[in-house]
């Protein structure tokens, strides 16, 4: 594991540069699961995540030549951030490959932080392909990568989380649930606690659309997965590192998949009873209590929130994941019989009273008897949703459910 000298090291270097985040005790998520709830708000850190750690301390920590130089590193969101805040406090040259797709916002926050001594270059659609140039670009100029988390300087910088925690409560802390996408967080937090705190029980929680650690776990050697859901973008990673691989198979106790949808309920859930806006990322090891509330009913738990950087522009289809998953929004291909007064007969005979179609695309074609169309009808409770089946097998509706069409999103929002 990393040394705790290396994690207070890391930490006195990072003294005046970052926030001392507060650990907060929440009444409302304690009373909820029977027990003492504390949150890590790295959402309010300096640029909204923990990432300037672990980016800061290891450009600190470069030798004179290698600054010289100047850095490279890829990133879609929080990374980007920390290390352009990083290039502007330590003078340092950078450049930072960004996909062609990240939003404006993004890219603004990252010009923002690091002013003029940082480059973005947009490049492809995706992280892998930003990576892949940016990676071509430290080789062919002989400039130090920052990895968002594969790296032992990085990952000291994350642990500083863990002593800041670990100085902030009294209390013997009986769980500690936190976020694992590459993996950085999670060993160096797992580090600290593991000698400073080691009959804290250390659960990782991933995305279940990006499960590469927990895969890499169970298979005892690193998995590229295929596809991923990037929904959870700052968690979700097809490959983690060779390092946190090693680090957290021997740290974490325990891996946690948790659906997309449900991560959506709790960031809506978490602004509506707490005011509190987190980014999918940082809403993960909430949205896990679910799965462990037996377990930690009368313990004292602490949720690391690791982000708040969430873009207004996704709300809709925060809520949309969250009805589709709570049971309340579902999308049907309907075939309408082309005649007058069909949509009528569905809307009077089938829906229920507090049933409310939200979605309708519909395109007549004379030539034929019955036309599709896409419908969504929101429900007032889950429960409603088998009487709504039983009324259009009633009505001979020729029906086909949506819900787990892959690109579904991608047509409504």
């Amino acid at each position: 594991m990393i040394s705790i000298e290396n994690i207070y090291q890391a930490k006195m270097k990072l003294k005046d540069v970052i926030v001392h985040t507060p650990l907060m005790y929440n009444l409302y998520l304690s009373e909820k699961y029977e027990c003492n709830i504390y949150l890590k708000r790295e959402d309010l850190q300096t640029v909204r995540s923990y990432k300037i750690r672990g980016a800061y301390h290891k450009m600190a920590s470069l030798e004179k030549e290698e600054i010289k130089k100047g850095i490279v590193c890829a990133s879609a969101g929080n990374h980007a951030q920390g290390v352009a805040l990083a290039c502007h406090q330590l003078n340092i040259k950078g450049k930072i490959f960004m996909p062609e797709t990240t939003p404006q916002q993004k890219i603004g926050k990252v010009k923002r932080f690091g002013k003029n001594n940082i480059e973005i270059i947009l490049v492809g659609d995706t992280f892998d392909d930003a990576y892949k140039e940016a990676i071509k670009d430290s080789e062919k100029n002989n400039k130090i990568f920052i990895h968002p988390f594969n790296d032992e300087k990085i990952i000291e910088g994350q642990g500083t989380v863990g002593l800041e925690i670990l100085e902030d409560i009294e209390k013997k802390i009986d769980y500690l649930l936190v976020a694992i996408g590459g993996g950085g967080l999670a060993s160096g937090v797992g580090s600290c606690f593991q000698q400073l705190s080691p009959q804290t029980k250390i659960i990782g929680v991933e995305p279940q659309g990006a499960a590469a650690m927990k895969k890499s776990i169970e298979e005892n050697k690193i998995i590229k997965l295929e596809h991923i859901d990037s929904f959870v973008d700052g968690a979700a990673v097809k490959e983690v590192g060779t390092q946190t691989f090693n680090y957290c198979k021997k740290l974490i106790e325990e891996i946690i998949l948790v659906p997309e949808g449900k991560v959506c309920t709790t960031i809506l859930e978490l602004y509506n009873e707490e005011a509190i806006v987190v980014e999918p990322a940082g809403a993960l090891t909430i949205a896990a209590l679910d799965q462990v509330k037996d377990q930690i009913k009368g313990k004292t738990i602490v949720c690391l929130i690791s982000g708040g950087n969430n873009d207004i522009t996704r709300m809709e289809e925060i809520k949309e994941r969250s009805l589709i998953f709570e049971g309340l929004k579902h999308y049907f291909m309907i075939n309408f019989p082309q005649r007058a007064g069909a949509l009528k007969e569905f809307v009077n005979h089938v829906l229920g009273p507090n049933d409310d179609i939200t979605f309708f695309q519909y395109t007549k074609k004379n030539s034929r008897e019955k036309g599709p169309a896409l419908v969504g009808i929101e429900l007032k409770s889950k429960k409603d949703y088998e009487k709504l089946i039983q009324q259009m097998e009633e009505y001979e509706i020729t029906y086909t459910s949506r819900n787990d069409h892959p690109h579904l999103f991608d047509l409504i929002i």
